[in-house]
Formats: structure tokens, sequence, C-alpha cells
């Protein structure tokens, strides 16, 4: 089935994205995956990683860092936990900020109940590090 996918991608901040696309690839929870017009109805847990949205020759990678994921036979939904165009992530900056998240997780007992919250924040911020560098 031709045809282009409605693409949109929101976050608690904004929406980002509200456009039509041939194909968005994804970092689902379980890897990426790739979806076309005429896809199944499929619903996914997105992780931490690149979102692609493919139109003709124009590419637009973003950084996702997680939500969830909606796609159909002529649309795909991302709702983000957050999410940034790849190229407005400054690398140097990115570092500093997983330096600083690593050092609060340095300074928490890892049975203290914040632990979890705060080393799942270094591995979003390791993960957009990686990303970044790989634009």
């Amino acid at each position: 089935m031709a045809g282009k996918l409605k693409v949109e991608v929101v976050s608690p901040a904004k929406r980002l994205v509200s456009q039509d696309a041939d194909e968005v690839i994804a970092p689902g929870a379980d890897g990426l995956f790739g979806v076309r017009a005429g896809h199944t109805p499929y619903l996914a847990l997105l992780q931490a990683g690149p979102l692609t949205i493919i139109d003709g020759a124009t590419t637009q990678k973003f950084f996702v860092a997680g939500g969830f994921a909606e796609a159909g036979p002529q649309h795909v939904r991302v709702l983000a936990e957050s999410a940034e165009p790849l190229e407005g992530i400054d690398v140097a900056a990115a570092k500093k900020r997983l330096a600083d998240e690593q050092k609060k997780l340095d300074g928490i007992s890892p049975t203290a109940p914040e632990y979890a919250a705060q080393a799942q924040r270094v591995k979003v911020e390791a993960r957009r590090v990686e990303v970044a560098e790989k634009k």
C-alpha cells in the first residue's frame, strides 16, 4: 500500500513534528523499528535513542528520551518523554550534563529510594551523548 504517513511527534513541552513522511524509524524497547504506509496497527514502548523521519530525499533526526509510538496504516504518533532535534544538541554541553548527572548518582547510596531514578537519568544522558556524537 503506497502513500504517505501522517507523522506527529509530541513531548510534554511542545509539538515538534506534524507532517507527512514516507518512513519513520524509531527506537523501540526491543530495538529500532521502521514504519511505512500500510503498516499493521502497532503500539511500542520507546527507549532513549534516535528517531528518524524520512520524506523523499529529506531526513530529519531527533533524540527521544523514551515514551510511546503508535503506528497504523496511515499514521505514526510519537508521544515522547522529551524530544529534540539532533542537530540542536551541543555535544560538549551534553557531556557536561552527563558528568553532572553521574556525579549526582555517585553521591547516592544504591539502597536509597532515589537511586533508580537517578541511574535512569544517567542512562538517558549517556545515550543522548552517544546519539549526538553520531549525528
